[in-house]
């Protein structure tokens, strides 16, 4: 029976659901969703990477053998074999990473969302990258912290800048392997020196790392959580090397911590579903990534050479860009009298997307900035959509 004429419901929200944004990267991906925009807006992995036939066979395996494991309620900590994998991944011969330090979460985002609540109060100061990952940022935001700038240059982080303004800050922020939006990286002696500086500071160290497999040379750079365990927070993911869709991350912890987060995840979700905890266990134990991730290197380190080759060809002199060795993003500097956001209005006029920089900015955003992905695209569209944003940049000139 439905009531007549109800009074109208004067939703009263919380004071935190009004710090709530939408991502802006999540809103273009709405307009390149159309088939004739050439879309370098996207941090999307390539779907040509998917192990469809792998992933299928495994759903059949653990549902057929195990099915009513997989299906039932799981711990929050995790899939306690995959638990052990990641450990022994991160593992080297003067680090040991145990089991218990691992916490499986629903994707990288679930675990930035929940450092967020364990590790920051109202006005708590943080410390990101200039720029910085974009969904950090957010997840960060909904606890209301003072974000505070971290000094870059062409070669990453600062980390003599970090001192000056980490009084009291809760944590630092880093991206060092190809970072987004950048693609840059830092290199040995300046992820030595960070770790050093955290550690002198007593401050704790995010390093999030979901790019670090997609060196297109196959080098890996040494991890930062092996440098000290006890003070770096690691984050790790399977959307880059394995598939989005299953939402599947891990965040590795000193584990007086790791204990308060898998507090937080229990009153967020309870735990990370076990059913895809079981199936990615299933495809990667057996060395499944040491053959499929040199394929993903080998296209994206194509499509990357391809851009950077027609940014050479098209692009006004004026214009600066990264050079990434790896990952999937490139940054442009556009001169100062241009402004990113107008350029991305003319560019879907003309059936091209980007990212404007300034959202990836904690503060004082350069609107002369923005991120070009190139997984997604085919090397003749990628030509054609530089070309084009080529055209529209020297018109501003």
């Amino acid at each position: 029976m439905k009531i007549e004429n109800p009074n109208p419901i004067e939703w009263q929200f919380s004071e935190r659901a009004s710090q709530l944004q939408s991502s802006f990267i999540r809103e273009i991906l709405k307009i390149t969703q159309r088939p004739d925009i050439i879309s370098f807006a996207g941090g999307l992995p390539s779907p040509a990477t998917f192990p469809v036939e792998e992933m299928k066979a495994a759903f059949d395996k653990v549902l057929s053998n195990n099915g009513k494991v997989a299906l039932q309620y799981g711990p929050t900590d995790g899939y306690a074999p995959l638990r052990e994998w990641v450990a022994n991944s991160l593992s080297t011969p003067d680090c040991t990473i145990a089991p218990e330090q691992v916490l499986m979460t629903s994707g990288s985002q679930q675990a930035l969302d929940l450092l967020g609540k364990v590790l920051i109060d109202e006005g708590s100061r943080v410390l990101v990258e200039t720029p910085s990952y974009l969904g950090a940022l957010q997840a960060f935001s909904v606890y209301r912290p003072e974000f505070k700038s971290v000094a870059t240059d062409e070669h990453g982080l600062v980390p003599s800048s970090i001192a000056p303004v980490a009084e009291g800050a809760r944590l630092l922020y880093a991206l060092p392997n190809f970072q987004n939006p950048t693609g840059r990286s830092l290199s040995v002696e300046r992820r030595v020196e960070l770790v050093e500086t955290c550690a002198r500071l007593g401050l704790p160290l995010i390093e999030d790392d979901p790019y670090g497999s997609l060196s297109y040379n196959g080098e890996p750079f040494p991890k930062m959580l092996n440098m000290n365990p006890d003070g770096v927070i690691y984050m790790g993911s399977f959307s880059k090397v394995l598939t989005p869709g299953i939402r599947l991350g891990y965040v590795v912890a000193p584990l007086p911590l790791v204990r308060r987060l898998e507090l937080a995840k229990q009153a967020a979700d309870l735990h990370t579903a076990q059913l895809t905890q079981m199936v990615v266990h299933e495809v990667i134990k057996d060395g499944f990534l040491e053959r499929h991730i040199p394929n993903i290197r080998t296209l994206y380190g194509n499509q990357c050479q391809v851009m950077l080759d027609s940014m050479a060809e098209h692009f006004p002199k004026a214009v600066t860009w990264t050079k990434p060795e790896g990952g999937m993003f490139i940054w442009v500097t556009l001169p100062k009298q241009i402004d990113a956001m107008q350029l991305l209005d003319q560019a879907i006029a003309a059936k091209v997307a980007f990212v404007p920089g300034a959202p990836f900015y904690a503060n004082e955003p350069e609107t002369n900035t923005l991120r070009l992905s190139f997984v997604t695209v085919s090397p003749e569209r990628i030509r054609e959509g530089v070309a084009i944003l080529g055209k529209l940049i020297a018109a501003q000139l």
